[in-house]
């Protein structure tokens, strides 16, 4: 990370000096605007806006509770202990563990070196970031937009395991420096960088943790980070194998928690791939077919005016 962000980091907080001076407890005015636990916006967010950024409070174990609004914590330097839902979750330096509304978090007293940030964030701020992953219809991303939204889940929290991904340490990066030096047109430019920030997250699945008390939903989560990492030429019966399934008893578990089959999956994947590319690279239709795993041109030809309902060629003239 940026020295100069993690020399700010370092800084004592006020709060943290009251701690070091003898007052171990808890300032409930900083974060509830009335007993009961819940840590309130309206407390952390200034008026008006949808996104705050605040250091994690070290030297103090934070005891249960819960909030209304999305947190994202990202670890700067060091490691953070929580415990969700009575389920202990160890956070390590450049890792990311999204909370949805829902979650009772418990926080161990975090050291001298153990640097945090917690990003507030207000629902609304995503009505921008959503349309930017539309295109992968999996139950990962319901599973996502349910955690941002505060809706029912059957989980309230992922952990991404992401600290040795660049281009989502850098985008992280990014959106702290522009929150810390309160950039104007920041809304936008943090919608945006948020966005960015999904897309590279759902293609690192397969370094995602969740809560869940369903084998079937973790199953699946291993499934489609399966398919995230080799949906150009990865086979059923080859992960059938690595997770010591029978292939038949695999597939139809699959079609039973997604709707859709293993084939299906993979089909949808590489279409939502190669409109990316579409969009945002001027790569020649028939080397995004090869790149998503078609070598046919026609067939890619077909099966993509099938989903989108006009051509490859047509689909990157009206969304370039």
């Amino acid at each position: 990370m940026n020295p100069d962000m993690l020399n700010e980091l370092q800084k004592i907080t006020p709060e943290e000096q009251r701690i070091l001076d003898g007052n171990h407890q808890i300032d409930d005015s900083l974060y509830q605007s009335e007993a009961g636990r819940v840590y309130d916006a309206k407390k952390l967010l200034e008026s008006g806006k949808l996104i705050s950024i605040r250091k994690h409070t070290r030297f103090i174990s934070f005891p249960a509770h819960t909030h209304n609004y999305v947190e994202v914590i990202y670890v700067c330097n060091g490691s953070l202990h929580h415990i969700i839902n009575g389920k202990d979750v160890y956070l390590k330096q450049g890792e990311l563990l999204f909370l949805s509304q829902n979650a009772v978090q418990e926080i161990e007293e975090a050291g001298k070196d153990d640097l945090a940030v917690n990003f507030i964030i207000l629902p609304e701020f995503f009505d921008a970031v959503l349309p930017m992953i539309d295109g992968d219809e999996n139950p990962l991303r319901e599973f996502v937009v349910q955690c941002l939204r505060g809706e029912e889940s059957n989980s309230s929290y992922i952990h991404f395991k992401v600290a040795d991904i660049l281009p989502i340490q850098n985008l992280v990066e990014n959106l702290i420096w522009t929150l810390m030096n309160r950039q104007s047109e920041k809304r936008s430019i943090n919608q945006i960088t948020m966005g960015l920030l999904f897309l590279q997250l759902l293609n690192h699945v397969e370094s995602a943790d969740m809560e869940s008390g369903d084998d079937g939903q973790k199953l699946m989560l291993t499934v489609l980070g399966y398919i995230e990492e080799h949906y150009r030429d990865g086979e059923l019966r080859q992960l059938a194998k690595q997770l010591h399934y029978d292939i038949y008893w695999l597939s139809k578990e699959i079609k039973l928690r997604t709707g859709q089959t293993y084939t299906e999956l993979v089909q949808n994947k590489r279409l939502s791939r190669a409109a990316y590319l579409l969009t945002y690279t001027s790569m020649s239709v028939a080397d995004i077919g090869t790149a998503v795993g078609y070598e046919n041109l026609s067939y890619f030809h077909r099966i993509f005016r099938s989903k989108y309902g006009m051509s490859p060629k047509k689909y990157r003239g009206l969304n370039k």
